[in-house]
């Protein structure tokens, strides 16, 4: 039986991270992965996809080459050299996670860990015991159970990323994030692409003027949309997939080549022998405290798997936050302040509340609006499609920021930073900003 400090399962960003931060502070540490180092994140999920992105933004230039006085241009998309430079980008990333769980004071045990107690885990014929472990095993791909969901052609977004040519009709079912993104790459890349969405809009945790703006412009890129529609079957027929779905009490189809199953994820619980440690536990996830912890002293669950909010760096920092709690260490993270990031495009973006919590929690606060085309940065950069949402409350302090524009994700950490010290809008309009930024359109607002 080999015994350690700290015992992580899973190798995500909530993994890796965590375990160098608690090799840094003189733990002794083991990762257990029983696939690739980086998990979800890096060899199937934001890393390729946004490597996708690139190139998608790469080809709407191209389709703009004449507002740029590039007249003429010809050029031909070649998916099978995409698909290369992404698997090459996911492996050098890959090999570095790999680097930093060889480095003084972490060893990287390949295999499936199983609980057989609250303080012992076996992986194949090894045993190992630790006085904390955390458990970030990540999630999986929910997927819708109708008629046809097992049918040749029907995937998840692990598979779309690894599909060998670009559909010519793509129909994606769910208007998240993750389907947004593939909506935008998609279309980009050539296909007609149908958005099938339960919900009365897109993106439903973002602020309803900003999804509606980001909406649009897809709509006029090409990309349909059918919102308050449930999926009913899938079947295979001469011509293809054929996706049946009800909306207002009527039956309508679409035709497609390909369907993306995009319905969300669940936490991965089954099969690492929770049962036999007494961790409160469901299929929505593990439970824990503001510190991470279960209810059984010593295991912790991270990312993911406990569902607080599944986005990659929400994981990293909730094992920062374990790790500090296991050393007696008191941190000062916001876990009330998260941004989060859409990478369509154009991107959006956001942090806080939206306009429309406001008005559901009766909040007395003021929005402000601020637009990328009277910005000289966007206008050079032929960027003008754009919006920023600031709500501030009674006492002129940031509580939320939703953004629709290029480099959305990037202005909204601006925003996020000045929230975590409780900045007000009046003392943002006093930070001299550079001139000619995208940035400016934050600084104007706060004037």
């Amino acid at each position: 039986m080999t015994t350690t400090d700290l015992l992580i399962i899973g190798s995500g960003p909530g993994g890796y991270r965590t375990a160098e931060y608690a090799a840094k502070k003189g733990l002794k540490v083991i990762v257990v992965e029983q696939g690739n180092a980086g998990g979800t994140c890096l060899n199937c999920g934001c890393i390729p996809t946004k490597t996708f992105v690139r190139h998608a933004m790469l080809v709407d230039d191209l389709r703009e080459a004449e507002t740029y006085g590039l007249e003429g241009l010809t050029y031909q998309l070649n998916f099978d050299k995409i698909r290369d430079r992404k698997q090459k980008v996911v492996e050098q990333l890959r090999s570095g996670v790999e680097q930093l769980l060889s480095q003084p004071g972490i060893q990287l045990v390949r295999g499936k860990a199983v609980f057989q107690d609250a303080k012992t885990v076996v992986v194949g014929d090894e045993t190992f015991t630790a006085k904390n472990i955390i458990i970030a095993t990540g999630s999986t791909a929910k997927i819708l159970n109708v008629e046809g969901k097992d049918l040749p052609g029907v995937i998840d977004a692990e598979r779309l990323l690894d599909i060998d040519h670009v559909p010519e009709r793509l129909c994606v079912i769910g208007a998240g994030v993750m389907g947004m993104e593939f909506a935008s790459v998609f279309n980009a890349f050539g296909s007609k692409v149908t958005v099938v969405e339960f919900l009365k809009e897109c993106l439903p945790a973002l602020d309803s003027d900003i999804a509606k703006r980001l909406r649009k412009t897809l709509e006029r890129k090409g990309v349909s949309f059918s919102f308050q529609s449930g999926v009913t079957k899938i079947e295979r027929t001469d011509n293809g997939l054929l996706v049946s779905y009800e909306k207002k009490g009527k039956t309508f189809t679409v035709e497609a080549d390909t369907v993306l199953m995009s319905t969300g994820h669940a936490p991965r619980v089954e099969g690492y022998g929770l049962e036999n440690t007494g961790v409160d536990y469901d299929r929505k996830g593990i439970k824990v405290d503001d510190n991470m912890e279960t209810n059984v002293p010593g295991i912790y669950a991270i990312g993911d798997v406990n569902a607080r909010m599944m986005v990659a760096h929400v994981a990293t920092f909730q094992g920062f936050r374990a790790v500090n709690h296991i050393l007696g260490i008191t941190d000062h993270i916001r876990f009330d302040i998260i941004p989060a990031g859409i990478f369509t495009n154009p991107e959006a973006a956001s942090v806080g509340k939206s306009e429309d919590q406001c008005k559901a929690e009766g909040l007395d606060y003021v929005c402000h609006k601020g637009f990328y085309r009277s910005n000289g940065k966007a206008l050079a950069f032929n960027e003008t499609e754009g919006m920023v949402k600031i709500m501030t409350d009674a006492d002129d302090k940031i509580i939320g920021c939703h953004i629709f524009g290029a480099h959305a994700t990037d202005l909204v950490q601006e925003i996020s930073c000045l929230m975590t010290k409780d900045t007000t809008l009046g003392e943002l309009g006093q930070m001299i900003h550079t001139h000619p930024t995208l940035e400016e359109i934050l600084q104007d607002m706060a004037c």
